[in-house]
This record gives structure tokens, sequence and C-alpha cells, in this order.
């Protein structure tokens, strides 16, 4: 249901206000999901290093273990880096204050990304030939 302009204008004159607070910025932003998952990432690009030495040190000095153990930190790690990307890139996390710096593109063929496997299948059911059904 949308908001009337009344409705609209009180809530912008509430967003403006609370985007003015700087205890209230700084709030939001220390709760911001993605720059969680961007310090979450950066800590996995870390630890994927850690693991490479630990790889090269055990290739160095012949032991498999601890060669195996370092390409499985950095297996580990890297799952954890593409999977923190991938949640700081969600649709559904919000900012207060609109200063997002990422924008939703449109779907469709010239939208960029493409939609699922599954909604692409509907789209595809929804705009076949009307002959068809």
């Amino acid at each position: 249901m949308p908001l009337s302009e009344h409705e609209q204008r009180l809530f912008e004159q509430i967003e403006q206000s609370l985007a003015e607070d700087p205890k209230f910025a700084s709030a939001v932003r220390a709760s911001d999901p993605r720059f969680h998952a961007r310090r979450r990432v950066l800590v996995a690009a870390g630890v994927v290093v850690v693991g490479l030495a630990l790889l090269i040190y055990g290739a160095v000095i012949k032991i498999p273990a601890v060669a195996v153990a370092g390409f499985v930190v950095m297996l580990a790690s890297l799952g954890y880096a593409v999977q923190s990307h991938r949640r700081s890139q969600s649709p559904d996390l919000h900012v207060v204050g609109g200063t997002t710096t990422s924008r939703r593109r449109p779907r469709g063929r010239s939208g960029g990304r493409r939609g699922s496997f599954l909604d692409r299948m509907e789209d595809r059911w929804r705009q076949r030939p009307e002959g068809h059904r």
C-alpha cells in the first residue's frame, strides 16, 4: 500500500532529521550489515594469505600434512569470503539515511545481472505466445 503525499513528506522530514544527527548516524554506520560483510571479506583474505603461506611452507619442508592443512584453510576462507561478498551485495540490506552506494539494477535482458534460473523460466512462461496455452 503506497503512502499518501502527507505521509511521504513526514517520512522524509523524519529521515532528514535522523540523517543530521551525528550520534545516530555513527550508530547506524556501526550496525550496517554491509560494513560487517566487508570486514569479514578482509579477514578471510588475510586467512587466505596465511593458508597459502602454510601450503608453501609445508611444500618446502616436505611435510604433506602441513601443506594439505594450508590448502584446506585457504579453500575454506575463500568460500567464506565469497559467501560474505554475496551477502554484502544482497538487495535485502538497507542503510538508513540514503547513503547506499549500490543501486539495484532493473531486470531484463539489458539490466546487467540476470535473475535466477527459476525467475528466467517464469518470465519465459509469462511471455510465451497465446496459441500455446
